[in-house]
């Protein structure tokens, strides 16, 4: 079993070897990565259900949405479930509705669909596909907690629902 280590030059009350211990001994490393990897935003869009069941995308201010109606009313959204039974916001994006070809796209940390979605349109727009993305565990609309393994889920998925 592992001790702490013995006092030396100390940073803001912690020393060194304090920081090494808490950094590099089973098992805080996977606490704490899952910590600083997974740093989900409030959520910056809702997705509504209407009384026949077509959803829609309502985006808040914090979505900064860059386009018109009309872009907006190009983005599908819809909620799927994983293997692991987390609900995954998923949205598809039409830029370019004559392409083949649609990009599956994971988007970054701390961001959620509602700040992508504009992003998505300028990206779809410039290169010819339509885009489709989703939501991590824990983010957006989606259920859960941001975990590695509801990771693997959600891409899972979203790539189930992109191919049906």
């Amino acid at each position: 079993m592992l001790s702490m280590p013995e006092q030396g030059p100390r940073m803001n009350s912690f020393s060194l070897g304090e920081l090494c211990w808490l950094f590099c001994c089973p098992p805080c490393p996977s606490r704490i990565a899952a910590k600083l990897a997974f740093l989900p935003p409030e959520p910056t869009y809702s997705v509504h259900t209407d009384a026949n069941g077509a959803t829609s995308l309502h985006l808040t201010e914090r979505a900064d949405w860059q386009y018109s109606q009309r872009e907006l009313d190009a983005v599908e959204v819809l909620v799927t479930r994983t293997s692991r039974g987390n609900r995954v916001g998923c949205m598809f994006v039409r830029c370019a509705p004559a392409s083949r070809y649609t990009l599956l796209f994971s988007h970054g940390n701390a961001v959620d669909l509602g700040q992508m979605c504009s992003f998505y349109i300028g990206l779809g727009s410039r290169i010819n596909c339509n885009v489709f993305s989703y939501d991590y565990s824990g983010y957006g609309v989606s259920t859960g907690k941001p975990s590695e393994k509801n990771l693997y889920a959600d891409i899972e998925a979203a790539w189930q629902v992109l191919r049906n």
